[in-house]
């Protein structure tokens, strides 16, 4: 509806006849309130920001109002970080010649690879590295491979054991006797798998002979 060029606005009607005061500005015959809002309603708004504030504080930057399961998880990602930096730190400053001519020669370190290995790894690879046992005076095969017959199955480089060691199996192994290696950087940091490469050096040099000194 169209206004007349003299009738006086709607907002100014209302003003000066003392009704709910409106905007001054009109749009398709639609005026707006122009009063103050409710207190009750204010403190509830001004108390949602408050609110928001003191949540989003205490659940990213405490452990107060997390769940359990969402600190597992943290405590996952933050131990996957760790391991991750602690590798990339390990081989910074480790290669074949490092494991073989240093590592390899440290007493200390071939045994605690050596408590390593026969904790983790006997069972599978026996304690002679021939992944056999004796049962009753038959030779019964473990799910390993044989660590001591010079064959490598995927490579004979110091580095080439460390990765299998940390990785697991690869991607195209079918497995030894129905079994695949587990990934142990689940369990070991990267320097406890350079100790059990050492110790294997150790175990069989003649198999790393010709890696050169550094």
């Amino acid at each position: 509806m169209s206004q007349e060029p003299n009738e006086p606005k709607r907002g100014d009607f209302a003003k000066k006849e003392g009704e709910i005061i409106l905007r001054e500005h009109e749009f398709d015959g639609i005026q707006e309130y122009d009063q103050k809002l409710p207190n009750w309603w204010l403190f509830t708004f001004y108390g949602a920001i408050v609110w928001f504030v003191i949540h989003w504080a205490l659940y990213y930057h405490t452990d107060l109002l997390r769940s359990p399961e969402s600190k597992v998880q943290m405590g996952i990602e933050e131990i996957q970080k760790a391991k991750q930096e602690q590798l990339e730190k390990t081989l910074a400053n480790l290669n074949d010649s490092v494991l073989v001519h240093q590592w390899a020669e440290d007493p200390s370190v071939v045994g605690r690879g050596e408590e390593i290995y026969m904790q983790l790894c006997s069972p599978c690879h026996a304690n002679d590295l021939s992944a056999t046992m004796q049962v009753s005076g038959n030779t019964v095969p473990l799910p390993g491979l044989p660590l001591n017959d010079g064959e490598w199955k995927f490579g004979g480089k110091p580095m080439d054991l460390f990765e299998i060691i940390n990785e697991g199996s690869p991607p195209q192994s079918k497995g030894h006797n129905g079994a695949k290696m587990q990934a142990w950087s689940q369990l070991l940091s990267p320097v406890e798998v350079a100790e059990v490469v050492a110790y294997l050096i150790d175990s069989v040099p003649e198999d790393f002979q010709d890696i050169p000194e550094p």
